[in-house]
């Protein structure tokens, strides 16, 4: 007898929770701004920016500290600024031994999207 569960996938639609609404929707709120500038705060600075390309493109959806590092700083600085990432909401990571791996918060690439495209017309 098998104690294996099949777990059902969820659809991407049902896991996306923007941050808010596409700019030319309607003007945000506090807490909305307050949310949008973090994340686009983070994403100001040029290595973080790199950084968080570099683990967003990588193989797999997501990339080992050591294969991300070479962005023209210490390692501490890497560090920091990986942090800051996953402070933003923008990274998850996970320890695997020595290593730590890096994601794109499944939701973020699409809400950063959607934020930033133009409303739709719907006829």
């Amino acid at each position: 007898m098998s104690n294996v569960k099949v777990l059902p996938l969820l659809e991407q639609a049902e896991t996306v929770a923007p941050c808010c609404p596409p700019l030319t929707e309607r003007p945000m709120n506090a807490e909305e701004a307050e949310t949008a500038a973090k994340m686009f705060k983070a994403l100001g600075d040029p290595v973080r920016l790199r950084l968080f390309s570099a683990v967003a493109s990588h193989e797999g959806g997501e990339a080992c500290v050591c294969d991300i590092s070479d962005v023209g700083v210490s390692q501490p600085t890497v560090s920091h600024h990986l942090k800051k990432l996953k402070e933003a909401g923008l990274l998850t990571s996970e320890r695997r031994g020595t290593w730590v791996y890096y994601r794109v918060e499944p939701s973020v690439l699409a809400a950063m999207g959607k934020l930033l495209a133009p409303a739709i017309a719907t006829a």
